[in-house]
């Protein structure tokens, strides 16, 4: 081999050798890092419902442990679950998150949707459940539920009781509670407590089921509560009776967390998950929720990706013992 070639050859391996570190450091992009801009949280209630003020509380406190504020935006009516489809089409980027209450685990055998809660959303954090109550307002003639029963006897048709939506909680107990009987009654949806709160004390409508957004209207004696629907007595207000102690074999608790579209990764749900749990067992948050009398309820992803899958499975059992589902997404 002449002296020339020989260089042209050593000059080519060394220039490949030198090639191979920078092959290696860009081979493979970094991840973003997450968050770098704010994060958008839906909230399916109307502004200044119970629900909405708590989280608005967990959300800045969320925004802190996160280096990014975490932007509440209200999407109130179908009976909470109107967060739901614009869940289903956001990134799964974890820029976009909303509430996951109850009613979506019923919505789907109840109405015709075209998202599943289970397969369309990626688990959180559970954050707490909610105490439901029947209340009147305090000049009220009502007493007792005997007093709605014998009312809604005497006077068909007449008894309006305002509930926060159809197909919620508040809604399918009271049909349990007054169709079972033979009852009837005029239902009034509302789309907040707020909204609600006031109707039953001005006198729009007689009767309201909600959860307990309505403390402070107890509390202040502008209202009066008249059962709950929790498994034993408030601490709050341990003079009202349960609806099991009442001789109805009903508990409503309605837990509720946090939930991104499908197909969140891993690393970043559990950026979110973090920050949201050191939020809700911050001594402010827990404070707010007793104004409300609710406890906190937490699980991490996987358990609350369990309990998701329960609640659906529930909700499908006692569709069907109503008289038939229907598909979740049509």
């Amino acid at each position: 081999m002449n002296t020339g070639r020989r260089r042209l050859l050593v000059r080519a391996a060394a220039g490949a050798v030198t090639a191979l570190p920078f092959v290696r450091a860009t081979g493979a992009p970094k991840p973003e890092p997450f968050p770098v801009r704010p994060v958008m949280l839906w909230v399916p209630w109307a502004p200044g419902a119970a629900t909405d003020l708590s989280l608005r509380l967990l959300a800045e406190l969320a925004g802190t442990a996160l280096g990014q504020s975490v932007v509440v935006v209200n999407r109130p009516g179908a009976g909470g679950t109107m967060a739901m489809g614009l869940l289903t089409q956001a990134e799964p980027n974890g820029y976009t998150i909303a509430q996951m209450p109850q009613p979506v685990f019923r919505a789907p055998f109840i109405h015709k949707v075209q998202w599943d809660p289970v397969r369309d959303t990626t688990p959180i954090i559970q954050i707490s459940g909610v105490t439901f109550g029947v209340l009147v307002a305090s000049e009220s003639r009502f007493r007792s539920l005997d007093d709605l029963f014998a009312f809604a006897r005497e006077r068909p048709g007449e008894l309006s009781i305002a509930t926060n939506g159809v197909g919620t909680t508040p809604h399918l107990v009271l049909e349990q509670l007054f169709t079972e009987r033979g009852l009837r009654y005029i239902h009034v949806p509302y789309k907040g407590t707020s909204e609600l709160t006031l109707a039953v004390e001005g006198g729009q409508v007689m009767v309201g089921v909600n959860s307990s957004g309505f403390g402070p209207e107890v509390d202040a004696g502008r209202m009066r509560l008249l059962a709950t629907f929790s498994a034993r007595r408030s601490k709050r207000w341990p003079q009202v009776p349960t609806l099991r102690e009442l001789g109805f074999d009903i508990v409503a608790m309605s837990p509720y967390g946090l939930a991104g579209p499908r197909g969140v990764p891993a690393p970043i749900v559990t950026v979110l998950h973090d920050a949201f749990k050191k939020a809700m067992f911050d001594p402010r948050f827990i404070e707010d929720l007793a104004k409300y009398d609710q406890e906190l309820a937490y699980l991490g992803p996987a358990d609350y990706a369990k309990a998701c899958r329960a609640e659906y499975a529930k909700e499908r059992a006692a569709a069907e013992r109503l008289g038939g589902t229907r598909s979740a997404v049509n």
